[in-house]
């Protein structure tokens, strides 16, 4: 895209609160503890998938912070899970570091996906949207056939759908219908995903995987969900084997505790409320703050990386 044509650099400003003088660009020298305040979450519940709108203290996806230095100019990008949280931080950065960006979501988040779309295209890219539940291989297909179909390609391909739900009682209240819902979500979808967008990627492209920092430090009440993040790492590491001999590298990201609706939709009160106090940054992270980790991995400057899972987790080790 013509340097003419692109949307001017989000200006950021420093704010002066009561968590005192911070601001959340990734570029300004500051504070990490203090580059966000503690989402004011009071315990907030909202109903399942979560919706942006629906949250009191909403989370930064990078709207009016990150600032693009377009290392992405004009490739494609699918992402799926990419109408909010993390998907739609990620979408939003690959847009302004200059890449189409095609979402996949579910369609009771429509609202949701077309925000998003919004703001890349206010980004000065194109967008695509496609709803549809990943849990079945048709649609899983009908993704990777409307990417080429509309872009002729695929060059960045975001495994970021995931399903969770918090269970407080034991594995005995974990119904088969759940496990099997998370798992076809988490790495049915994945598997599927990428056996049929790689015949459509050239050396150069990238695969990043969304796994967590459950898939080494697992939550009992998310047993079924930190079973699959760990079951992405190892995918992640034999897929990049098998690929690296065609110049396309696969790499995974795992957060830690971000601000997110899935989490006052899926997890009592009482884990809303402390949702990210237990790392060494004693906070949770945003969106905003995870974004950059794919944007390193989608582009060139990651070009002797493959194989490899950065956790993006407030200091909590990964490994």
């Amino acid at each position: 895209m013509p340097d003419d044509h692109r949307p001017a650099v989000p200006q950021v400003t420093a704010v002066d609160d009561q968590f005192g003088t911070h601001t959340s660009d990734q570029y300004t020298s500051q504070d990490p503890t203090r580059q966000y305040p503690p989402p004011d979450t009071d315990g907030d519940q909202i109903d399942y998938p979560g919706h942006t709108g629906a949250m009191q203290n909403k989370p930064d996806h990078g709207e009016s912070s990150y600032r693009g230095s377009h290392r992405l100019d004009d490739r494609t990008a699918v992402i799926t899970g990419g109408d909010s949280g993390i998907g739609r931080a990620v979408a939003l950065a690959f847009a302004r570091e200059g890449a189409d960006v095609m979402i996949s979501y579910l369609p009771s988040e429509e609202q949701d996906a077309q925000q998003t779309a919004r703001l890349i295209e206010d980004s000065g890219r194109r967008a695509v949207t496609v709803s549809g539940d990943l849990v079945e291989e048709q649609q899983c297909q009908r993704l990777v056939d409307r990417a080429v179909q509309e872009f002729g390609r695929i060059d960045i391909l975001v495994n970021n759908a995931a399903y969770q739900m918090v269970q407080v009682g034991g594995i005995e209240d974990i119904t088969t219908e759940q496990f099997d819902r998370v798992l076809k979500t988490n790495l049915y979808a994945m598997f599927w995903l990428c056996k049929r967008a790689i015949p459509h990627m050239q050396p150069g492209a990238s695969i990043i995987n969304t796994s967590s920092i459950q898939a080494s430090d697992p939550s009992p009440e998310l047993l079924d969900y930190a079973t699959t993040k760990a079951g992405i790492v190892n995918f992640t590491k034999g897929l990049s084997r098998m690929l690296a001999d065609k110049g396309i590298r696969v790499n995974a990201v795992a957060p830690g505790p971000i601000w997110t609706p899935l989490i006052p939709a899926t997890m009592p009160k009482s884990k809303v409320e402390s949702h990210g106090q237990e790392v060494p940054l004693q906070r949770a992270g945003q969106p905003a703050e995870v974004a950059p980790a794919y944007v390193f991995f989608a582009s060139q400057e990651s070009s002797y990386i493959t194989a490899e899972v950065l956790g993006v987790t407030g200091g909590q080790p990964v490994t």
